[in-house]
């Protein structure tokens, strides 16, 4: 069931002005709940630790240890955690950065506070939210990534992504490749090469042997 609030929100910028106005405008919205701030990455992970939030945002770059570093330590003890990168910055090189931490999302500073409460609201509920101020390269990081090889030995919830394991629950729904494409706003194309390596990675040759192995090993519901 969809999460409906209130969202426990942490923040962490070194720009102390921003952080008052993003502290005042979340403010205003009664499902969120801001619990607290930091202006660096190290202090940022302690309070976090201290006091777990449903989303984080924090600056990609930061002094001592930079958001990207931050986000990187915080995605191996909070999976399920939504770390939302914040940046004036719409270089690749920097998005890719902030994805292969584990970003959640790479949304920029610029965004109205309106729209940052609806991606801080879809993300939790993991859902796919688009927005002008959300980098496309961020949405699509999972689709171009390389494939990681499994070793015979692994556990295929350690090995499929977070994009196969979607594109596996749209094809227990009995999706075709078109819906698929409009629900998760990735091309057919991409959709395709996606089931090739599912069913590379499931040893299996069809959808419907795709979603029987997946149920089996409960990786979908």
């Amino acid at each position: 069931m969809p999460k409906s609030g209130p969202f426990k929100v942490f923040l962490a910028d070194d720009h102390p002005l921003l952080r008052t106005g993003l502290r005042m405008g979340l403010s205003q919205f009664s499902d969120i709940d801001f619990i607290g701030e930091a202006n660096d990455g190290f202090k940022a992970v302690e309070r976090i630790k201290q006091n777990p939030p449903d989303a984080a945002l924090i600056d990609v770059d930061m002094p001592g240890l930079s958001g990207v570093a931050a986000v990187r330590m915080l995605r191996k003890h909070y999976p399920e955690m939504t770390l939302l990168i914040l940046s004036s910055y719409s270089d690749k090189h920097f998005i890719e950065e902030a994805m292969q931490a584990g970003a959640d999302g790479y949304v920029l500073k610029s965004i109205d506070i309106t729209d940052l409460v609806e991606l801080i609201r879809a993300f939790v509920n993991k859902e796919h939210p688009m927005s002008p101020y959300l980098m496309d390269l961020a949405v699509d990081w999972e689709d171009t990534r390389p494939d990681m090889e499994p070793d015979e030995e692994d556990d295929p919830e350690d090995f499929l992504t977070r994009r196969e394991k979607q594109i596996l629950d749209c094809l227990a729904r009995g999706q075709g490749n078109k819906e698929i494409s409009n629900s998760l706003f990735i091309s057919p194309e991409t959709v395709k090469t996606h089931i090739k390596n599912i069913f590379k990675k499931l040893d299996v040759k069809s959808r419907l042997e795709a979603v029987i192995a997946a149920k089996e090993r409960k990786l979908i519901n």
